[in-house]
């Protein structure tokens, strides 16, 4: 196990910092010392998580899919800091539902804030990391190791930035900058708790094995990934049991192919009745910046 690097004086970005994962991880680099930069799309909240941390820290508005403003945004926090070390690639939105029933402009949103955004993301930041040989964490999911139903852009979000981490990682390792992996089950935030106002998600998700059916609690989970940024783990594993599912992901699609169907059968005339559109808080803040700017 690599050495934990102390936090203590290093700059570290985290975008969707407004609430759930984003914002106690900003706390807790924050507690050990690090100065943190707040990106997202609410900047009232924004503004009261940074008067909330104990460093020094400020917060940008930008939508995490466009180029130019994240670009401005990583020059302005380098102005602001004089470094960055560390970025946390973190903002995301879900969608539930079918694929076939399932709004489309919503499920094309999903693969952008997911997977374009944490690309966009790490395009804007990479010089600055390169100066400092700094580490950038692309915060992932269950979902990248294990395709689901009712999850299709999820999943397809989650396990593409996935393989663009770890392409990343190769292409600028030589250049001291590591790059990590953040994996995480159902954790106690607005998108999960978003998610679960569908009935037939939130039964099919009870009904999955042990331990993949609870909910985990937000803080312990955070508490890990704070721990994978100190040591600039290649790989961060928010519940203990997540680094076991590795070992048998080639073996999951066939298996949830065969129960899914069942499942997808005894549910069938319900599933068309759950909400449309992003789901939980964060999915409502990404809609509302959308019609704004349209």
């Amino acid at each position: 196990m690599s050495t934990r690097r102390s936090l203590e004086g290093r700059v570290a970005v985290v975008t969707g910092a407004a609430r759930g994962v984003g914002e106690l991880l900003a706390r807790k680099l924050s507690a050990r010392g690090a100065r943190v930069a707040l990106v997202g799309l609410e900047p009232e909240a924004l503004k009261e998580v940074s008067e909330r941390l104990h460093t020094d820290s400020d917060h940008w508005y930008a939508d995490v899919t466009d180029q130019e403003a994240m670009s401005r945004v990583a020059q302005e926090v380098k102005q602001r800091f004089g470094k960055v070390d560390i970025v946390v690639a973190n903002a995301g939105v879900a969608a539930g539902g079918t694929f076939a029933d399932s709004d489309p402009d919503s499920w094309r949103r999903v693969i952008e804030v997911n997977l374009i955004g944490g690309a966009v993301t790490a395009r804007a930041f990479l010089p600055v990391l390169t100066e400092s040989r700094g580490y950038f964490l692309q915060i992932a999911s269950l979902a990248a190791i294990t395709p689901a139903p009712m999850m299709s852009a999820y999943c397809a979000s989650k396990s593409g930035v996935e393989a663009f981490a770890h392409c990343l990682r190769a292409e600028v390792g030589h250049k001291g900058v590591k790059v990590g992996v953040g994996y995480l089950s159902w954790t106690d935030t607005d998108m999960v708790r978003g998610a679960d106002r569908n009935d037939v998600m939130r039964e099919l998700r009870g009904r999955l094995p042990w331990p993949a059916n609870r909910t985990y609690p937000l803080g312990p989970a955070v508490d890990r990934i704070v721990a994978g940024i100190e040591r600039r783990s290649a790989h961060v594993y928010a519940q203990w049991w997540l680094r076991g599912m590795q070992s048998v992901r080639g073996y999951l699609p066939a298996v949830i192919a065969l129960g899914g169907q069942r499942e997808m059968k005894r549910f069938e005339p319900r599933l068309g009745d759950g909400p449309k559109g992003l789901v939980g808080a964060g999915g409502a803040a990404d809609e509302a910046a959308r019609m704004q700017r349209n």
